[in-house]
């Protein structure tokens, strides 16, 4: 089999593309590999450098949003799994346009070159937040989107359109939606690596409101074998959640943070919470349990010791992005 992936150079395709390369995955054993990244500023060639020589490993540097190309790339693969978005929330909340641009009318690219290749399969990789917030309970993927923020309207835009092209033109495609992600590699931005990134080098972190905001978090690898095990066995047309089973407030979050890196509350600045920030998310995984036989596999507290140690001994991979990225 030859995959496309989209967006695998950021922090979960790179995951992905890494595992499949190691025959991590029952079904994808023995799988060629196609990444196809704009390289954009959380995209990084170093997250796949320990793929970087496997004869099953090529690069292509291109946008999504490009027809040519995909045309130029498409007859030669049999499956598509589309990580490639734009995700960071409050840049979503800053400037939509790129949100639009990459995360809509790149997957209706991708869902038209599919088409005119006659492709096989794809997987669209998509997110809990386009649900909207829960204050009880969970998600099933019944549930009707509303989502609050310009990211996750783009996220659930895309959606649609996935779902679309199978129910107009039968293309054989499933959709997974996951909870929070966390792990190496994970570009410093987000919550866990911008605090763990802080926290070592003595500098502050802030915290939204009251910090009261619950997410569940699931581990990258549990997230990308959840992917594959829907890539292999989902049945087209269908959507996935897949949830780590952890829920935690910020505030909890940060706790078990300032504990890791032994700090403590003196070196968290409370800021204005984000713009229609959402106060909970939690995903039923019952469907893939179920049907595909998943469940997440790494604990918490082990997954995110392991984490802090990884930023702790790569410095060398995340100082420069936060410095590009004047992160601090």
């Amino acid at each position: 089999m030859r995959i496309l992936v989209t967006g695998g150079a950021g922090f979960i395709g790179s995951n992905f593309v890494r595992r499949t390369i190691e025959d991590a995955y029952p079904g994808l054993e023995g799988a060629e590999v196609i990444v196809l990244d704009a390289l954009t500023y959380s995209g990084n060639l170093q997250n796949l450098a320990p793929v970087a020589d496997s004869p099953r490993y090529t690069f292509v540097h291109g946008d999504i949003r490009d027809a040519d190309l995909l045309d130029s790339i498409f007859p030669s693969v049999d499956a598509v799994v589309h990580f490639a978005a734009e995700s960071h929330v409050d840049r979503s909340v800053r400037d939509a346009s790129i949100f639009v641009e990459t995360n809509v009318l790149g997957t209706q690219r991708l869902l038209d070159a599919a088409l005119r290749s006659g492709l096989k399969r794809f997987v669209h990789v998509s997110t809990d937040e386009v649900y909207g917030s829960i204050a009880e309970g969970s998600w099933n993927e019944e549930r009707p989107l509303e989502p609050n923020s310009p990211y996750s309207a783009s996220k659930a835009g895309s959606d649609l359109l996935a779902r679309s092209y199978f129910r107009t033109h039968g293309l054989d495609v499933s959709i997974t939606r996951c909870s929070n992600n966390y792990g190496p590699y994970h570009f410093p931005e987000k919550v866990i690596p911008l605090f763990v990134t802080n926290l070592i080098d003595d500098r502050h972190v802030p915290l939204y409101g009251a910090g009261n905001n619950i997410r569940d978090w699931l581990h990258v690898d549990d997230h990308t074998r959840g992917i594959a095990m829907v890539l292999v066995g989902g049945r087209a047309g269908e959507i996935y959640n897949i949830g780590g089973g952890t829920e935690l407030t910020n505030k909890d979050l940060t706790q078990l943070l300032l504990d890791s890196t032994g700090k403590d509350w003196t070196y968290v600045d409370r800021v204005a919470d984000r713009l229609g920030h959402d106060l909970r998310y939690s995903v039923d995984i019952s469907k893939i349990r179920d049907e595909l036989g998943y469940e997440p596999l790494v604990p918490f507290e082990r997954g995110l010791a392991e984490v802090v140690q990884w930023y702790r001994d790569n410095r060398e991979w995340w100082q420069p992005l936060k410095s590009r990225a004047e992160l601090a």
